[in-house]
C-alpha cells in the first residue's frame, strides 16, 4: 500500500494524516475464490503470480497494492494494456515485458517463473481436447515446483448440457463451452502428479453454468 508522504501527507502531518480504502479500492472487482486464497496466504506479498488471462486485471489489483511480482497475459490488447497503466499508477516498479499480448498455449514467459498461476475463467474457451491440454500444460511449464495453479472453469459438475462434440457442450445462452466433470479433474490430477489444495468447488449459476475451481499444488522434484 502506498504509504503517507506519496498520498500528500508532510512530514509533520504523518501522524495526523489517516487513509482509508474502501474494499473496492483495495480489492477491485476481485473473484471471491482468489479472494479465499489470498485469505489463507496461500497468495502472499513478495510472491510471483502469473495471471494468465488477465482480462482487465480485475483479480490483481490487491496483489500490486501489496507488492506482488506480477506477470500478466491476454490476447485482448487493450486489457493488457489496461493492466500496465495500473501497475504504473500504483507504482509498483514492475518492468512493462511483465504484461504481455498473446495465447495462453504459448507463453512468452520463462520455465518455473511464477509462485502462482492464476487462470479464471478461461479453459472453457478451449476449442477441442488438444488446444485444453496445450493451455494447461502452459501453465504447468511456467510454475515452480511447490508453486500453486489456480483454475476456475466451466464443468457440468451438477448440471447436464447438450454434447455438440467431444467435451464442448452447449451452454443456454447459446455459447459453446469445453467443460469438465470430476472424473475428468481429478484424472488430470493425478496424470500432472499434482496435489489438490482444496477438494474441487463448484457453483451452480441457476438454469446457467457451472463454475468449477481447481486448485493444485505443484510437487517439488
Amino acid at each position: 500500500m502506498e504509504d503517507r508522504a506519496s498520498l500528500g501527507c508532510a512530514a509533520d502531518e504523518k501522524d495526523d494524516c489517516k487513509v482509508t480504502f474502501s474494499v473496492q479500492d483495495q480489492f477491485g472487482q476481485i473473484d471471491i475464490y482468489v479472494f479465499d486464497q489470498i485469505l489463507r496466504g496461500n497468495i502472499a506479498p513478495g510472491m510471483r503470480v502469473l495471471d494468465a488471462g488477465c482480462g482487465y486485471g480485475r483479480n490483481l489489483v490487491h496483489l500490486l497494492r501489496t507488492g506482488c511480482e506480477v506477470m500478466a497475459l491476454d490476447e485482448d490488447a487493450e486489457g493488457v494494456e489496461h493492466v500496465r497503466k495500473l501497475s504504473v499508477s500504483l507504482q509498483t516498479g514492475l518492468p512493462a515485458e511483465n504484461f504481455q499480448v498473446g495465447l495462453i498455449e504459448r507463453m512468452p514467459f520463462p520455465d518455473r517463473c511464477a509462485d502462482v498461476v492464476l487462470c479464471n475463467a478461461v479453459l472453457h474457451f478451449a476449442r477441442d481436447d488438444r488446444h485444453f491440454r496445450a493451455m494447461l500444460a502452459e501453465l504447468w511449464r511456467v510454475l515452480i515446483p511447490g508453486g500453486m495453479l489456480f483454475c476456475r472453469l466451466g464443468s457440468r459438475i451438477g448440471m447436464d448440457f447438450e454434447r455438440l462434440r467431444g467435451n464442448i457442450f452447449l451452454i443456454p445462452d447459446g455459447s459453446r463451452w469445453f467443460l469438465v466433470d470430476q472424473k475428468m479433474l481429478l484424472g488430470l490430477t493425478e496424470e500432472m502428479n499434482a496435489v489438490l489444495v482444496d477438494p474441487l468447488k463448484t457453483t451452480i449459476v441457476q438454469d446457467y453454468r457451472c463454475m468449477t475451481t481447481w486448485v493444485l499444488r505443484k510437487r517439488r522434484g
